[in-house]
């Protein structure tokens, strides 16, 4: 059962909270580099624990950026309340970072309630706050919320990532530190690399080759009988039973030819529903996503970095 994840502070939801609470801690430690560029880090939100691991991906990255997390994937509330902090210390110029799996993620939504791209509705006179905003959190840490959809007020210009964590090299290596860290005997061993997975095949064929690619790092780096990479398609009932079945056969499979499965999940943090799918199966995991690993860090830094060089783009006047 899906219930309501709220804090003690009247109510607000977590995904809310905590960012304000990492970023009075980071308060007392200004960013050192002091300019007009500010990074707003876009992640989607589930539970408390979820949610304190993407702070602390971020966080090393505070002394040296002007920095804010949004959480909610494409919620125009928290959007908007991370614009105004940025902008509050002196952002003109703000690079947002989308930590998703896909790059094609809430993309369209975000150019649209940033104004570069026309499709949202100006901000209701009276918008929804923050406090009515609950965010919700399934048994494995999936969060799904209700997200506004209006346009921010601001005078900032703005730059969009485009590369999910499916297609950033830097998640080859961690997915090799997971692996290194699961592994007694990589002969004797076969490793499942599992992600979430869209509905349409065609986009779900390029998270397959992406994810491949991926793995490749893990097939040079320790000489395992066989890396496979699955999508649970975890959305559509349908395509996920045809996984489903897939996915087990791999683990029982191992076990059948006496081999030690290792199942490592590609999803930012946490292992999602993927305990459910192989109850009952032997196999070896620790429970991690892609967070906590110092390569999203970097990841995040290396968007930054490239952000800085970009074109940044103005909202458009109202109206248009």
């Amino acid at each position: 059962m899906i219930s309501s994840i709220t804090s003690n502070r009247g109510g607000w939801p977590l995904w809310v909270v905590l960012p304000s609470l990492w970023l009075a801690g980071c308060a007392a430690t200004p960013p050192a580099k002091q300019d007009d560029f500010g990074v707003l880090v876009m992640a989607h939100g589930g539970s408390e624990q979820w949610n304190k691991d993407v702070l602390a991906a971020v966080q090393p990255l505070a002394a040296n950026h002007n920095i804010d997390v949004a959480f909610g994937m494409a919620d125009a509330a928290t959007l908007q309340a991370s614009v105004q902090k940025l902008e509050e210390r002196g952002a003109k110029r703000i690079g947002v970072v989308r930590l998703f799996i896909s790059g094609d993620s809430f993309k369209t939504q975000t150019q649209q309630i940033l104004g570069i791209e026309p499709g949202a509705p100006p901000k209701p006179a009276a918008a929804v706050d923050h406090s009515n905003h609950a965010g919700h959190a399934g048994p494995n840490g999936g969060g799904e919320h209700s997200m506004a959809f209006w346009r921010v007020e601001t005078k900032s210009t703005f730059a969009l990532s485009d590369q999910g964590l499916v297609d950033a090299p830097e998640m080859g290596e961690v997915l090799v530190d997971r692996a290194r860290a699961l592994s007694r005997d990589p002969k004797q061993e076969d490793v499942l690399i599992l992600a979430h997975g869209p509905g349409d095949d065609a986009e779900n064929e390029r998270w397959l080759q992406q994810l491949d690619a991926r793995a490749d790092k893990v097939r040079k780096a320790l000489p395992f009988g066989a890396v496979r990479v699955e999508t649970l398609r975890e959305d559509w009932p349908e395509k996920r039973a045809a996984a489903e079945i897939r996915i087990r056969k791999f683990v029982a499979d191992a076990v059948q030819n006496q081999r030690r499965a290792i199942v490592i999940p590609f999803r930012v943090q946490g292992f999602g529903p993927y305990a459910k799918v192989l109850q009952g199966l032997d196999y070896a995991c620790d429970g991690q996503g892609l967070i906590p690993d110092p390569g999203v860090t970097k990841w995040i830094a290396n968007q930054i970095e490239t952000l800085q060089r970009a074109d940044f783009r103005a909202p458009a006047t109202a109206g248009q």
